[in-house]
């Protein structure tokens, strides 16, 4: 559109330092510029290479299949995408496999959404399904959802998914693995054939191939980095200790850190127990895990995010659920049961560039676990000592020197699709 210089002219703002020549740019990938406009205030500058190279293809309007490791961000990957062809109509539909995640990608994407007049609408279970329903006489065209309390929608016909033109699911090795598979498949019986379909995923697991082939039309692959690589600048740190030393190093590491810190737990029992030592030691900590209600865990998730609480405490559901810049400590209480989970939980840290430590605790007899990450993510975890306890023998847990290359995949698959809007009159139900 031709711009005319006001008589008057207005003192400038300051510009923005120029991203250096090598460096890639959103300008390049086809975001129309109120989006650039936004990621320029939000300092965010140079796309990850999961944005770099999936916008362009999802833009096209193709179905995708990406991989990549967390926090890489893949959110704006589908989602910029998504929003510029729903400027030309159509509903979105996104599946995420955890409440916290759906919540998230609301949160990120609604500012980006408002701009464009479009108004999302957020599906998970413990919370109303009457405000659910409320929800949509708002007239949304973007609705973000877990499968079981989509699938609750669809069996009492309070929604229906016929317009639907861009489907994405996010973490779908991770939704598989939580047995979301049936309700998957129930899902997609009730969206249309034609449609852009983008899927996402850590790995690529014999499941996800299946997906990909049966419900997706020639989809672009797209491989950021190969299953179990570890966030660049993440230093990772093992301590081997008795169990019954694990509280007392705890204690020491949690003086020693003055950041903000997530704790894994392998059970909900034990993140509980965890919570309540911490907090005998002065700190201030939250736990959150299924046991808790949907608002705990909000009110335990948004009080780590303000700085209520330097400390939480978490089980498994947390490691691709948390979204929460500057986390200084990612510490493994309990080693995951599988070593994919490993990469997950460290991925909490050290997020966008940024640096991070990760620090474990493994027991003298958990030396296979130990190099079944250690196997996974192609590199020997540095071994620790406490000086403020004991040795504990470490010869029975050396470090890994040589480690079986293993196969590559890809992850996060994106889509995109436009369709038609009449004067507000399409509805999800």
């Amino acid at each position: 559109m031709p711009h005319t210089t006001p008589t008057t002219q207005p003192t400038p703002a300051p510009t923005p330092a120029p991203v250096p020549a090598d460096l890639p740019s959103f300008q390049t990938l086809g975001i129309q510029p109120t989006f650039l406009k936004m990621l320029e205030q939000r300092k965010i500058t140079v796309p990850t290479p999961i944005q770099l190279r999936a916008i362009p293809i999802a833009l096209q309007g193709s179905d995708v299949v990406g991989i990549a490791q967390t926090g890489t961000g893949k959110t704006l990957a589908f989602g910029l995408p998504l929003l510029q062809r729903l400027a030309k109509g159509g509903r979105a539909l996104i599946i995420l496999p955890t409440r916290e995640l759906a919540q998230q990608v609301d949160e990120s994407l609604a500012p980006y959404a408002a701009t464009m007049g479009i108004r999302t609408a957020v599906f998970i279970g413990g919370a109303s399904m009457y405000l659910q329903r409320q929800m949509l006489k708002r007239n949304p065209r973007i609705l973000i959802a877990t499968p079981g309390r989509l699938n609750d929608h669809l069996e009492h016909k309070t929604v229906t998914l016929k317009e639907v033109t861009v489907l994405v699911l996010d973490e779908a090795d991770r939704m598989l693995d939580m047995g979301f598979k049936p309700q998957i498949e129930r899902i997609l019986q009730h969206v249309p054939k034609e449609r852009q379909t983008m899927l996402f995923s850590a790995t690529m697991p014999q499941e996800i191939m299946r997906l990909a082939t049966v419900h997706m039309r020639s989809p672009l692959r797209i491989e950021v980095a190969p299953a179990g690589t570890a966030a660049e600048k993440v230093e990772q740190e093992l301590f081997i200790v008795r169990r019954e030393q694990k509280l007392f190093l705890l204690a020491s590491l949690l003086t020693e850190h003055k950041g903000t810190i997530l704790i894994f737990s392998r059970t909900k029992h034990g993140a509980k127990k965890i919570t309540h030592a911490i907090q005998q030691m002065g700190h201030t900590a939250a736990e959150i895990h299924s046991n808790k209600s949907l608002s705990q865990r909000r009110e335990a998730l948004y009080g780590f995010k303000s700085g209520r609480y330097r400390i939480l405490v978490a089980t498994d559901i947390a490691s691709r659920g948390i979204d929460v810049s500057n986390i200084e400590v990612v510490l493994n209480f309990d080693l995951p049961d599988d070593p994919s989970d490993y990469v997950h939980r460290i991925g909490r840290t050290a997020r966008a560039g940024k640096e991070g430590l990760a620090i474990s605790f493994a027991t003298p007899d958990q030396a296979k676990d130990i190099r079944d990450i250690e196997r996974l993510i192609r590199t020997p975890i540095r071994r620790k000592t406490s000086p403020t306890m004991p040795q504990t023998q470490f010869d029975a847990v050396p470090e890994s020197s040589s480690f079986r290359p293993r196969r590559s995949f890809q992850r996060r698959p994106q889509q995109g699709g436009g369709g038609r809007q009449s004067g507000g009159q399409r509805r999800w139900r």
